[in-house]
């Protein structure tokens, strides 16, 4: 997402074989969303089974933009050799070197060209008053409208410019770049951007121009196990000199020692930087990803996505116990580079969490841990945190008592104990008169209920959402302690929890699902199987989001099964919403697993 706001263009590489993958389309829905012009290159023609027709046809029923065709393949698979430049009108044919050299168009092709052609005119044609009328008067347009109109449609994102090639044999890469070149943006040619003054909330622009005041954009954080933690942005406007800027949403000047530009894995310094080009500085303290950078002078802020809602949770430990420490302060290193992760912690069942957008997700994280650090990330199921609370009443009395030879010991106390409205706590209530348990005792016994429900009482996990009184009981003036009155508050509660109708809670959670239209009827049926119960429905323009709420055993995988679902299309974020009764004939299974 944040890409898609840095980025001038985007080109995305289809193969011939198989067509559109899922991932490819999440990101075009967010070039579309941003109104990058785009791009398409046809890739692999060469491989068995490579296919430009069924390819194409992938492109316009998965990708929300509008292919044009501006290079044919000649031939496919192991005949593919050239391509033919509609544009142009020219062929090109790999000569026996390699190197492509300009050729005839076959004649077996001639029909095929004219078609592609004619269809080329008429989409340029459609993207401009100017252009259809002229192609309506004269039937055709020149080769000089016909490119400036691709042009201007391709910068305006109204059209797709689609190419072909094998890059792994260096077919078409030329035409490829030649094309980058001629057709897409410099970054001169952007439009104007927008931001808010902070001083005044009015809305300013910010040319792509060395003329114009300083503004940048933080994409990316970086930890760099050499240099540091590294920032990364963008330059929207003006000239980055000398050794301070301002952040305008930290509301500090910052100072660093470098420029530097990066060249594969080196960093090399620079003494200015300007509209367009992407530079990074280490060791910053306040600058965080998606911050604006500006001269004082002129403040500004660009708008920046918020950050993808976390999707899966998955329980972190390092490979090897002793590289805990490591492992941890690596992960911080990565929340900083990584807007999309969280990390928490559970305090009922003593896991650490990581949070992120899908398993793959989680799984690139350690791969780079791992690489950088030299520390392994295992990634495990969480447990689930269940609770357990009360239907009913009960009152009942518990008398501890014990002689050992010497002092003894001595407690009696009698609890009434009722459930609370669901999310209530725990109240403790003190209606002791007369002194028959003095005072210095009562604190003992609501000690002793606490742990006691902290321990569970069907199957290990706490109580909650309870009210317990103590009523009445008695005391010896020399056996008795608050050791003593503690074990009788503990062992009383448990008593009269398991008389007042004991039930199992699980954690309800918030999914918002999107998914293509056609995926609907499989989705909403998936969750009814997994006892989950649709909100509501609404539509947006790449597909339908369904609302719903699930308890969390039942989703703990869930994004690899919707997935399959909907062959990657889909995507889903979660929250927790409250906790609700586990059904009987589930909860003794829950039960019966905890206790072994």
């Amino acid at each position: 997402m944040f890409a898609a706001q840095i980025v001038d263009s985007a080109i995305f590489t289809i193969g011939a074989a198989l067509g559109v993958r899922n991932q490819t389309a999440k990101i075009a829905n967010f070039i579309t969303e941003n109104k990058r012009p785009t791009l398409i290159f046809i890739n692999k023609m060469n491989r068995e089974r490579a296919d430009f027709a069924k390819t194409l046809n992938s492109i316009k029923d998965n990708l929300p933009f509008k292919p044009v065709v501006v290079q044919l393949p000649i031939g496919a698979e192991n005949d593919f050799k050239g391509i033919i430049d509609l544009l142009n009108q020219e062929a090109y044919i790999n000569d026996a070197s390699g190197r492509l050299s300009k050729s005839e168009i076959p004649a077996a092709m001639a029909a095929e060209v004219a078609e592609y052609r004619e269809s080329l005119m008429e989409l340029v044609a459609e993207t401009d008053d100017d252009l259809i009328e002229k192609f309506l008067e004269e039937g055709e347009l020149s080769d000089a409208d016909l490119k400036e109109g691709l042009s201007k449609a391709l910068k305006s994102a109204k059209l797709s410019p689609v190419l072909v090639g094998a890059a792994n044999i260096n077919l078409g890469t030329r035409l490829l770049l030649d094309s980058i070149t001629e057709l897409l943006p410099s970054p001169p040619d952007m439009p104007p951007r927008p931001g808010t003054n902070p001083k005044n909330e009015e809305i300013v622009e910010r040319q792509p121009l060395l003329e114009e005041p300083f503004s940048a954009l933080v994409f990316k954080t970086m930890a760099d196990p050499y240099a540091g933690r590294l920032t990364i942005f963008r330059v929207i406007s003006g000239v980055l000199g000398g050794d301070t800027f301002y952040n305008t949403n930290k509301d500090k000047i910052e100072k660093f020692s470098q420029l530097l530009i990066q060249e594969g894995k080196d960093n090399k310094p620079v003494d200015e930087v300007g509209p367009g080009m992407i530079a990074a500085v280490a060791k910053l303290k306040e600058t965080a990803t998606g911050d604006t950078l500006c001269s004082a002078e002129g403040p500004i802020i660009f708008d920046m996505p918020a950050a993808l809602r976390p999707s899966v949770s998955y329980a972190v430990t390092a490979g090897k116990k002793d590289d805990e420490d490591k492992l941890f302060s690596s992960i911080g290193k990565m929340l900083e580079e990584d807007p999309t992760l969280q990390l928490t912690r559970e305090s009922q069942t003593n896991e650490t969490i990581i949070h992120g957008t899908g398993k793959i997700h989680l799984q690139i994280t350690g791969e780079k841990i791992k690489r950088k650090f030299g520390v392994a990330m295992e990634l495990s199921l969480p447990t689930v945190p269940y609770k357990e609370t009360l239907h009913g009443k009960a009152r009942v009395q518990y008398k501890h008592k014990k002689q050992s030879g010497g002092r003894g010991q001595y407690a009696d106390n009698w609890l009434e104990i009722s459930p609370l409205p669901r999310g209530g706590g725990y109240e403790f209530e003190d209606r002791i008169v007369g002194g028959v348990i003095p005072k210095q005792y009562i604190p003992a016994v609501d000690k002793g209920v606490q742990e006691a429900m902290a321990a569970g009482i069907l199957a290990g996990f706490p109580v909650v959402d309870v009210k317990v009184s103590l009523v009445d009981g008695s005391f010896h003036n020399v056996d008795s302690s608050e050791m003593a009155f503690k074990i009788a508050g503990s062992m009383g509660f448990k008593k009269g929890a398991m008389e007042a109708n004991p039930v199992l809670l699980e954690p309800i959670l918030n999914l918002t699902i999107t998914i293509p239209e056609e995926n609907v009827g499989d989705v909403i049926g998936d969750l009814n199987s997994r006892r989950g119960k649709v909100m509501g429905m609404d539509s947006k323009d790449n597909g339908e989001i369904i609302n719903a709420q699930v308890p969390m055993a039942e989703i703990l995988e869930y994004g690899s099964e919707l997935a399959a679902i909907t062959g990657g299309l889909g995507r889903f974020t979660s929250e927790f919403s409250h906790y609700s009764e586990v059904p009987a004939q589930l909860s003794e299974k829950i039960i019966t697993e905890a206790r072994q």
